[in-house]
């Protein structure tokens, strides 16, 4: 998976959802079931949309700031850290999103999120923006050495493993995570 978040050209986005629909069909640790694999015709995603390309202001966590969520599976509880915040603007609202560092999980940066198009649009308990440490934030993430201001592609915003059978446990979006704002962009739920 890692490798399609290193796709380039202007046909990136397409490329990386017919990858991403590739993957789900044949490879080994799919996180569709043999059955549903049989019937699966692809992934929905609303349409492209260049807005929700944007720039955010990185703001820095104190690195002691925890925080434990269950996944209600055999993970148990995860332990993250606070890496830090996320501040941009969408549409015409302030948004602000917490950046974890996931304890004992290779130290990348994760950011579950869920939005205004939670449970009715998109997967109920949120989506996954991106997951350092499974190489997900390629075409996500736009850091520029010495700036504050990064880059961020909610058009490439996808549903954790759990989202599409229930043999799977996925950490969700803790409540300071939730946009009021609807994320129109990525993902949408699966059926």
């Amino acid at each position: 998976m890692g490798d399609l978040y290193r796709l380039k050209g202007p046909d990136a986005l397409q490329r990386f959802r017919e990858g991403r629909d590739q993957l789900f069909r044949t490879h080994p640790q799919s996180p569709l079931s043999a059955e549903t694999r049989k019937g699966f015709k692809g992934l929905l995603y609303f349409d492209h949309d260049p807005a929700y390309r944007l720039t955010a202001r990185l703001e820095p966590a104190d690195a002691g700031d925890r925080l434990e969520i269950d996944t209600g599976g055999e993970d148990g509880v995860i332990t993250y850290r606070r890496a830090g915040w996320l501040n941009f603007r969408l549409g015409n609202q302030d948004c602000r999103l917490t950046v974890f560092s996931l304890v004992g999980y290779g130290g990348g940066l994760f950011l579950p999120f869920r939005d205004g198009t939670s449970a009715k649009e998109t997967y109920g308990g949120g989506r996954y923006l991106f997951d350092t440490a499974k190489n997900t934030d390629g075409l996500v993430l736009d850091l520029t050495a010495g700036s504050p201001d990064l880059t961020i592609d909610f058009n490439f915003a996808y549903n954790p493993s759990c989202a599409y059978d229930a043999r799977w446990a996925c950490p969700l979006a803790p409540r300071e995570n939730w946009l009021a704002v609807p994320v129109r962009a990525g993902e949408k739920a699966f059926s």
